[in-house]
């Protein structure tokens, strides 16, 4: 009886604990704080247009995809005209 106990009580701090881990608490990811001035939103905002233009500037160039067969494979042949 006593080794149920133990055991139950085990399997109750492992639950307890894995729920309050996923509660929001300040300086964590995902925590949300209601009482940000109108100076820090605005400064947000110019961040984040600053960062989507200069996203907006940036041009990737495509990158071809490399053909490791490519000396081994035969020459496609020249296309044929058609007979008709």
């Amino acid at each position: 009886m006593l080794r149920i106990t133990v055991y139950t009580t085990l399997v109750v701090i492992l639950v307890v604990g894995a729920a309050s881990a996923q509660t929001d608490k300040q300086g964590l990811p995902g925590y949300s704080n209601a009482a940000r001035t109108d100076a820090e939103k605005q400064n947000d905002r110019d961040t984040d247009r600053a960062y989507q233009s200069t996203v907006k500037g940036v041009s990737v160039p495509e990158k071809k995809k490399p053909d490791p067969w490519g000396d081994v494979r035969p020459a496609p042949p020249a296309a044929a005209k058609n007979k008709q």
